[in-house]
């Protein structure tokens, strides 16, 4: 049994999390991050949907496109009802996380063009797991897909930046393998028709996009 069907053992929680974040243990030992949705608090700007669903969204996305980003998720049961399930990374605590995310690494560039294609209002430096240099991982993806433009990232080092053929080649085919009525079950069919419009945009700028000015372009708190 695994992530998707296991047994879920309630075992801390992370106190810092501004929703409610379980650690779990898996009943073949394996450790998880359960985010029940009755655990959520609604925001103003995300009134549709839940967090746990846009979770699992985002998770999807990056598997299409081979971004490698998302750890693997699932939506399902738990002790507090329904919520997301995401496997645990374990990171290198000496890591200098913020020196990296302000980095030209290639990974951190694929985080961002990332979250340029789910929209991604919440990318602080809090959210980027590092194992090290070359295994980058992002986590908490619930202010994911709003239909407006609500890039907030603390890794705007690559705006206006020229994209790569094999970053096109990403966008192209997630745009081409979508599964849009697997991705209606999580997220609006707006929000679905806004991702496919900021992908052709990506593709037809081939740029990163540059800060929205009407929005915050940056998290606050950034860490």
């Amino acid at each position: 049994m695994g992530i998707a069907d296991s047994e879920l053992e309630v075992i801390g929680r992370l106190v810092d999390a501004s929703n409610a974040s379980l650690l779990c243990k898996l009943e073949n030992g394996e450790q998880v991050i359960y985010k029940p949705i009755a655990g959520e608090r609604p925001l103003w700007d995300f009134p549709d949907g839940n967090l746990a669903s846009r979770e699992v969204a985002a998770f999807y996305i990056s598997e299409l496109g081979n971004f490698n980003i998302v750890p693997k998720t699932v939506l399902r049961d738990g002790p507090f009802g329904i919520g997301a399930v995401q496997e645990w990374i374990d990171i290198d605590e000496d890591f200098d996380v913020t020196s990296c995310a302000q980095s030209a690494n290639l990974r951190i560039r694929e985080m961002a063009l990332f979250d340029a294609l789910v929209n991604n209002a919440d990318r602080k430096f809090g959210h980027i797991l590092c194992v090290d240099e070359q295994n980058i991982f992002g986590c908490d993806h619930g202010v994911t897909f709003h239909e407006e433009n609500k890039l907030r990232t603390v890794l705007w080092q690559f705006a206006d930046s020229d994209l790569m053929p094999e970053e096109i080649r990403k966008i192209q085919k997630c745009l081409e393998q979508i599964d849009d009525k697997y991705l209606a079950t999580l997220i609006t069919t707006k929000e679905i028709k806004s991702l496919r419009n900021r992908g052709r945009q990506l593709i037809e700028l081939g740029k990163f996009p540059l800060p929205n000015p009407n929005w915050p372009p940056v998290p606050w708190p950034p860490y």
